[in-house]
């Protein structure tokens, strides 16, 4: 008996839903740092276990280049399902770790299942859409992707609260299975002719395409910029608002509602590019992303790092929903000239920006003092750095279409979900 064909909302959920199960194993667990010390034997109020996330992004990174090319060989969905299957072991064998060691291993291997979908995703979007299609069908995937963010701590919260963090990681693995069933939905988009031979050499220079195209190689170093911060945010969110804050219990509560707003925002986000296009937005908004963390500094310093909740938390959410409203957008016009090698592209693009990122963020975690400065400093910092960087790349002159009305004849037609 042949499926009925996905509609674009089936088709938007399952890809969002697939890329959300990286965001999952990430902060499903965050309300449990407290427990996991216990039970690992860490201080209280140690930063080691921000190893957990700095590992897993790691795997994250190293599956992108894996499967970027089995994707562009073997197809869409085969890769998927690969990866659904790594992300489960990984999982499954972070849930059995008796030591912080093997946990970290175990979180390794999880984050390089977790590489599948993401590189899926990207390369699905980049077969179906171009231009500001490809930005406004990201947007909405973006979108219902946040809300496992939203609603994932409250949820690890209630659980450690009547059981072992270790039922959390199990979810985990619940998900990557049930996921599996469903995805077997999703039709294969890479074209026949555009399969690439899964041969060293063709793989490299594919890959040096990529590289050394000006629009993808800079953005992806303003994404590791983006997400060297956001990293560390994500890592030291937990015991910023418990011991910085003295607001332990409001954690998942604070996370969620964040992340709401970020999801809110990136709605938002297909009106912008409609209306202002991919390039304007992205850069309007990063000018004001560098304002707001500058704002962030100053608060910060003039309070000795420690202000109330109240004025820290507008600046910050401001902030993340920059964030929100910048990486979609980043991507996008990264991977814009990347048609013929969109698995490959999506890879180095996934790979740089986490691998990179990830090691930025670690360092900045390194330098938690008990208050917000190393944070706010690293919010101006490497929003600086990415403003400098889109200046390069862009030679100065912000704010142009993201595709001239000379080059829309990208090989290859656009095909709509």
């Amino acid at each position: 008996m042949t499926r009925p064909a996905l509609g674009r909302v089936e088709f938007t959920a399952v890809l969002a839903m697939s890329m959300a199960l990286a965001a999952l194993g990430l902060d499903l667990m965050l309300p449990a740092f407290g427990a996991m010390r216990a039970d690992l034997g860490l201080p209280p109020d140690s930063t080691e276990l921000a190893g957990v996330v700095t590992a897993y992004l790691l795997g994250l990174a190293a599956g992108q280049l894996v499967y970027g090319p089995l994707a562009d060989r073997f197809g869409r969905r085969p890769t998927l399902f690969l990866g659904f299957g790594v992300y489960a072991v990984g999982a499954l064998l972070s849930t059995l770790s008796p030591t912080l060691t093997m946990l970290l291993a175990g979180r390794f291997v999880w984050g390089f299942g977790a590489a599948s979908p993401r590189v899926v995703t990207l390369a699905v979007v980049r077969d179906r859409f171009e231009g500001e299609q490809m930005a406004r069908a990201m947007s909405f995937i973006m979108a219902v992707f946040i809300i496992v963010p939203v609603l994932a701590p409250t949820l690890g919260a209630a659980i450690t609260s009547v059981t072992s963090w270790r039922v959390l990681f199990v979810i985990c693995v619940a998900a990557a299975i049930g996921m599996t069933f469903w995805a077997r939905r999703l039709p294969e988009t890479l074209l026949p002719e555009r399969r690439v031979p899964l041969r060293i050499g063709r793989v490299l220079e594919t890959a040096r395409v990529v590289v050394t195209n000006r629009q993808t190689a800079g953005y992806t170093l303003a994404l590791t910029a983006l997400y060297g911060v956001f990293t560390s945010y994500l890592a030291s969110s937990e015991i910023i608002f418990g011991s910085t804050f003295g607001r332990p219990e409001a954690f998942p509560l604070i996370f969620g509602g964040i992340a709401a707003t970020m999801g809110l925002a990136m709605l938002g986000n297909t009106r912008l590019v409609s209306r202002l296009g991919t390039r304007r937005t992205s850069h309007g908004v990063l000018l004001a992303y560098v304002a707001v963390s500058a704002g962030l500094v100053v608060l910060a310093v003039s309070t000795g790092g420690r202000p109330p909740l109240a004025a820290f938390l507008p600046v910050l959410a401001a902030i993340l929903v920059g964030h929100a409203l910048l990486i979609p957008n980043f991507n996008t016009i990264a991977m814009s000239p990347m048609a013929a090698q969109a698995g490959t592209a999506a890879s180095v693009i996934g790979a740089v920006q986490l691998a990179v990122g990830a090691g930025l963020g670690a360092l900045v975690d390194r330098r938690f003092d008990g208050t917000i400065l190393p944070l706010s400093w690293a919010f101006l910092g490497f929003g600086l750095l990415t403003l400098v960087i889109v200046l390069v790349v862009e030679r100065g002159a912000l704010f142009r279409p993201l595709t001239d009305p000379m080059s829309r004849r990208s090989p290859g037609p656009s095909r709509k979900a």
